[in-house]
């Protein structure tokens, strides 16, 4: 039982769960910096490359839920393990795909395997840490991984680049998949609930029909290839949703409570949680290329460079107390993702500087401001709830997160690359097969239009002023953020206080239900 675990068990087995969900997090964002190696070798076109990008979070943000309730009835730390067997044999698959459909393919099943992962983690910290002074710093260091992660990813993929192929982004997986298992093995506690409520295979698959045809949408839509397809795509999620709700509604033991969202408090951290990993992870993914290929980095550099939104959201972490003390949540979450939007306007301003440092310094408020608003709105969705809901409260933050990261890669991914085809403007003699490689995405053109150094201009030049637009739309998603924590989630002491009761309550409750094999 957790209950008899010696504290430096405790920790130990914190860092265990900690590497998984960092592992899951670099996973959503290591390959960005590999777009122009894996295009030079397999030739993907610019929807398969957001697609080779996003799939991944699409689909443990599709499954979060279900393996929630999958790892209720088998067990958590058994699901945990599985999982993490599952995710290093699809890391092997994906580092040796041949193509980019069996890329896609592979980086779908390390989604549904991470989904496995990410709702264990979080469920057994509250089973292992029954002391609330130590369950709070435990869910803090969570939540630091959960978010310097996706700043990390291109760090750890730029070095590896550097000196091995882009498979070697997914190599690296085994060995912290390895750890996972044999520390997990030995040091996790077995932790499910005693009384089931069964399983429910209709709303996991309505959940997923209510999020994909969405995305595809979205994707055709921002691509220039909207067409009857896109609008049948927007109809089937939509009756996908309102099937899911209903049932939900109807079912004795539903998936996901939607009465939860009848709170404002509720809404508006799920909300915040959603939009500013949407933000970061969206910029994240055309920012490594503006590096590479319109900075002419190497990967390792490009890797370095992006270091300072990472240790920002680090650091995050040191100022979450005093801003909770000082300001109450809702303000502390506003004035964060204000923050984080600042360094998204400094970043726009900045990207056609021929100073790099100034670009990079825009990193440091970005990355803070993710960093404390992710910590706080994944404290106000369970705070904002009773006690007896605070682990449906945690799916649904966990299941923002990723959705957060998959559309973030969609909508501004597909953005930009509208943004670069309307303002590319190639020289009269660059046509053909040069040209339509070239209108496909810089990565593409950097390939295509070797030798030719005005039309080469002309397309990072397009790519650069795409760049701009988009991350300011970026950062006004942060700011419409920032008005939401502001109207709905309170900022008193008094709210704060309830959340300390009902955190305390949850664990009594939870080392009720909790039981060992």
């Amino acid at each position: 039982m957790a209950e008899t675990m010696s504290p430096a068990r405790r920790w130990a087995a914190l860092a265990v769960l900690v590497g998984a969900v960092l592992l899951l997090a670099i996973d959503a964002t290591v390959l960005y910096l590999a777009v122009p190696s894996l295009t030079a070798d397999l030739a993907p076109s610019a929807t398969q490359v957001l697609w080779i990008g996003d799939i991944y979070s699409l689909a443990i943000a599709g499954l979060l839920v279900t393996m929630g309730n999958l790892a209720d009835r088998i067990g958590r730390k058994r699901l945990l393990l599985i999982g993490a067997t599952a995710f290093g044999l699809a890391s092997a698959l994906a580092a040796f795909a041949p193509s980019a459909g069996v890329l896609i393919a592979a980086r779908l099943l390390l989604g549904i395997a991470g989904a496995t992962i990410m709702p264990s983690t979080l469920s057994l910290i509250r089973s292992i840490f029954t002391d609330a002074a130590e369950r709070t710093r435990a869910i803090a260091l969570w939540s630091a991984a959960a978010s310097s992660g996706i700043a990390l990813g291109p760090l750890i993929g730029g070095a590896l680049l550097e000196h091995f192929w882009w498979g070697s982004v997914f190599l690296m997986n085994l060995p912290v998949i390895a750890a996972v298992l044999i520390g997990g093995a030995w040091l996790l506690p077995e932790s499910r609930n005693p009384s089931p409520e069964r399983f429910d295979l209709l709303s996991s698959a309505l959940s997923m029909v209510a999020i994909v045809p969405f995305v595809l949408a979205i994707k055709q839509v921002t691509g220039g290839t909207a067409s009857a397809v896109t609008v049948a795509a927007v109809g089937v999620g939509v009756i996908g949703s309102v099937l899911f709700v209903r049932r939900q509604r109807r079912a004795d033991s539903p998936m996901i409570d939607v009465d939860l969202f009848r709170n404002p408090a509720f809404s508006g951290a799920v909300l915040v949680n959603f939009t500013s990993v949407f933000a970061l992870s969206g910029v994240l993914f055309f920012f490594s290329q503006y590096l590479q290929l319109a900075r002419h980095l190497s990967p390792f550099d490009a890797g370095i460079a992006q270091l300072p939104a990472a240790l920002a959201a680090m650091a995050a972490v040191l100022l979450v107390g005093v801003l909770l003390t000082r300001l109450g949540r809702g303000r502390a979450i506003a004035l964060a993702l204000l923050t984080g939007a600042l360094g998204l306007g400094m970043l726009a301003l900045l990207e056609s500087s021929e100073q790099l440092i100034w670009v990079l310094l825009a990193l440091v408020p970005l990355g803070l401001g993710i960093g404390i608003s992710e910590t706080l709105s994944v404290d106000a969705v369970v705070s904002a709830v009773p006690p007896a809901k605070a682990g449906a409260a945690s799916s649904v933050s966990e299941t923002a997160y990723e959705l957060g990261v998959a559309l973030g890669i969609a909508v501004l991914g597909s953005l930009m690359t509208l943004l670069y085809r309307l303002r590319l403007d190639l020289p009269a003699d660059v046509a053909g097969q040069a040209a339509s490689r070239a209108e496909d995405s810089l990565a593409s053109a950097t390939a295509a239009l070797q030798g030719h150094a005005e039309a080469l201009a002309a397309a990072e030049h397009a790519f650069v002023s795409a760049m701009q637009l988009t991350t300011l739309v970026a950062g006004g998603v942060m700011v419409v953020g920032a008005g939401i924590a502001l109207i709905l989630i309170p900022s008193t002491r008094a709210a704060r206080s309830a959340r300390t009761d009902a955190a305390d309550e949850t664990m009594s409750d939870a080392g009720v239900r909790d039981q060992g094999d």
